[in-house]
């Protein structure tokens, strides 16, 4: 079925069914579900037509965009795109130096000319398209039979001769998603802008304030905003980045909302969404608990400060290695606050309660319970098999992206996919990943030193050598040339002598064939040729494995579903990075400690934290603007003063960082950037009652842009301009 404009009301809900017993508060809906939410949509509060959300290309929804990790909205017709700064932080911190620090001192450029690039690899994907491909998907798969790894190879190539036919006009990229462990797949397309420049970030000090301190925290006081813009060619088509391109024009932008947003009022989010996982096995929840987020907390945590060590005496590291901090810092508390929800909530005995219920369910329906209990001991083997591994692909996964290592482990790959028709290459390897592969090895530019680059090779080879002997893997021991610390040693000192710090070096290896490879003296591209069978055998197994889940999952979320509808109780699929549209109210909520939580925080709390030490180092002209009371018209009533974040009951998660938050007229009220560290647990078990989103207030947006880093020329094209 195409859903080209508008999405038919009525439609069946391929994920299985849906019961209108739905609370406001839980719940990312796919788009093709808006027709069957209109009643509690209405009821909420929306005054729009729902009819209206189910228009993908029309107004607001055409307005929404994903930057591939982060979502973002235009805002005015010359392609003015708003969203969080941290997820522009890698453009900043790519535009940055030691000498010229846009992290801190922001960007403010005086006319389009002065935009700079976000990056080579920065995207803009505008939505036009959502295909059902679900029936084409799962005939690819039934005619591989019952191979597992047949099953992934016909999965794949089904996905490459979907996404090729999207692709056939230029300026698209296409992706096909799965939806409740593939009993839906659909094909998304996406207008590809590749020239997205930096247009407006406030300093550090406003975007960043509080930085890892306040980070999942409220009270919550953070300019968390920035603007990027998006540009075309002349022929209005996606270009690569140059001078001669001109701003895109959207076809849709968000207005900034008229009325001011109050405690109780509705709003929503349309964006992006990373992952959920409400709906994994018990098994799988047991394993994230014990293992797999202490385990990758703690190697962030121990990353952070080797860097953090190391940028103290070189401001050319501590620069550099900013975006790749920032996200390190984020997951790590993510993960803390997710596992002490997990213990404070009991997370496992509930996970358990809904499991058994979900198979004593089974077990009463006689034969058409029996493909569900075995999909599900399925599933449980495979966690149990891929534990028996889990450190070593940690240690080892991590030790092989490390910066000229990842590049020579990349570039061979590449190499040896090249010999293949564009069709047979591993998918990340065909020809449309081309423009992304080079892009990334000009990026490492600004995001590598070589001395740091050892310490973390280091960190993840020292882990190495301390597994157990049976977690060893034979090609890695035989290219250390041993066991031990020792060995460890004298291979970072060889790897110490690898050209591929240098970018005309990593551009040359990016045209090479495999002989060339194959007959480097570079240490870092021996490493790559000596480890890589290995590491083709490990992903032949992890395609086993894959391909046993893809038939199995299926069936379990299948039950799961069927189990729900029996009880009156809504099936949303889990988060997958597509686009999802969730709801409520804005509203405060009650801490943990019994503590009163308002929606709003005030501008005057923002000097009330001041401490003159970073993250809570105020501009000067916030300060003066604050103790001056000069509100510049943007003050509420209600609060005596501006806003500056605001809480609200949806449910979101990471990848709607920058989704615009709409009120019930779909006017721009503010961005999500955040949610409370309470609330984070509800990846895995939603909580109603504590799971809040925080988002800035475009108020807040404004008075910044007028009083503390003044942008006239933006807000005049926002519609806002100060009166």
């Amino acid at each position: 079925m195409r859903n080209r404009t508008r999405l038919a009301t009525g439609i069946a809900v391929a994920t299985m069914g849906l019961s209108l017993a739905v609370h406001a508060d839980e719940g990312m809906w796919v788009p093709q579900q808006l027709p069957e939410i209109a009643g509690p949509l209405k009821k909420a509060g929306l005054r729009l037509d729902p009819k209206q959300l189910a228009d993908l290309t029309g107004d607001p929804m055409g307005a929404v965009v994903s930057l591939g990790g982060c979502t973002a909205s235009f805002v005015s017709p010359q392609g003015l795109v708003a969203t969080n700064h941290h997820c522009a932080y890698g453009a900043i911190q790519l535009n940055s130096t030691a000498e010229k620090n846009l992290i801190r001192d922001g960007f403010n450029p005086a006319t389009l000319a002065d935009e700079v690039s976000a990056g080579p690899n920065a995207r803009i994907y505008v939505l036009e398209d959502i295909t059902d491909v679900t029936a084409q998907a799962k005939a690819a798969m039934a005619a591989a039979g019952q191979d597992p790894v047949a099953r992934a190879n016909a999965l794949e190539a089904f996905e490459k001769q979907a996404t090729t036919a999207c692709e056939a006009e230029p300026g698209y990229r296409c992706r096909l998603y799965s939806f409740l462990g593939g009993n839906t797949y659909r094909l998304f397309k996406n207008l590809e802008i590749k020239d997205v420049r930096l247009a407006y970030a406030p300093p550090g000090s406003v975007g960043k304030f509080g930085g890892d301190i306040d980070n999942w925290m409220w009270p919550r006081h953070t300019g968390d905003f920035s603007f990027y813009r998006a540009y075309v060619g002349k022929d209005g088509k996606p270009a690569a980045f140059s001078k001669d391109n001109v701003p895109y024009k959207p076809k849709h932008w968000l207005k900034i909302a008229d009325k001011p947003l109050g405690a109780g009022d509705f709003v929503m989010v349309a964006g992006y969404p990373g992952r959920t996982d409400r709906y994994a096995l018990v098994a799988e929840f047991e394993n994230t608990q014990a293992w797999r987020y202490p385990a990758i907390a703690k190697a962030y945590k121990d990353q952070i400060a080797l860097v953090e060590a190391a940028g103290k005496q070189d401001p050319d590291i501590a620069v550099k290695y900013a975006a790749t901090m920032a996200g390190w810092n984020n997951t790590s508390k993510n993960y803390d606050g997710q596992l002490a929800g997990f213990k404070r909530n009991d997370v496992l005995a509930i996970k358990r309660r809904e499991e058994a219920a979900v198979l004593d369910w089974l077990r009463t329906q006689g034969d058409a319970g029996k493909p569900g209990l075995a999909a599900h001991a399925t599933l449980v083997k495979l966690v149990e098999d891929g534990k028996r591994t889990q450190e070593r692909d940690l240690v080892l996964g991590s030790f092989n992206r490390t910066g000229v290592l990842g590049t020579a482990v990349s570039l061979y790959r590449l190499a040896l996919e090249k010999q293949k028709p564009d069709a047979a290459r591993e998918s990340g390897y065909q020809q449309r990943d081309l423009p992304v592969i080079e892009g990334s090895l000009k990026q490492m530019e600004r995001r590598y030193v070589p001395a740091m680059d050892r310490q973390l090779q280091q960190y993840w080879l020292d882990r190495y050598v301390a597994l157990p002997a049976a977690q060893h893997v034979a090609a890695v021991d035989a290219w250390l040339g041993g066991r031990d610390k020792a060995a460890a040693d004298k291979a970072l000192a060889r790897l110490g002598a690898s050209k591929l710090g240098s970018l005309d070096e990593r551009l040359k290896w990016f045209n090479a064939d495999k002989a060339a490879f194959e007959s480097s003296d570079d240490p870092a591209i021996r490493y790559a040729v000596a480890v890589m069978p290995t590491l083709l055998e490990m992903e032949e197994k992890s395609k086993a494995v894959y391909g046993t889940a893809l038939q199995a999952r299926p069936t379990y979320l299948a039950a799961i579903a069927d189990y729900k509808r029996s009880k009156g109780e809504a099936v949303y699929p889990d988060a997958n990075s597509s686009l999802r549209i969730t709801y409520g109210q804005v509203k405060g909520y009650t801490g943990l400690d019994g503590t009163v939580y308002t929606p709003f925080t005030k501008l005057e709390e923002v000097a009330a934290k001041e401490t003159g030490a970073e993250p809570f180092d105020n501009p000067k002209a916030l300060l003066d603007a604050v103790a001056a009371k000069r509100y510049a018209g943007l003050a509420d009533a209600r609060l005596g003063t501006v806003p500056v974040n605001f809480l609200s009951d949806l449910d979101i998660t990471g990848g709607n960082s920058g989704s615009p938050v709409l009120d019930a007229d779909g006017r721009l009220v503010g961005l999500a950037f955040d949610g409370t560290l309470e609330s984070v647990a509800s990846n895995w078990v939603f909580d109603p009652v504590i799971t809040r989103m925080i988002s800035v207030d475009q108020r807040y947006m404004r008075w910044i842009m007028q009083e503390v880093m003044p942008a006239p020329q933006l807000l005049k094209e926002l519609g806002v301009a100060p009166k």
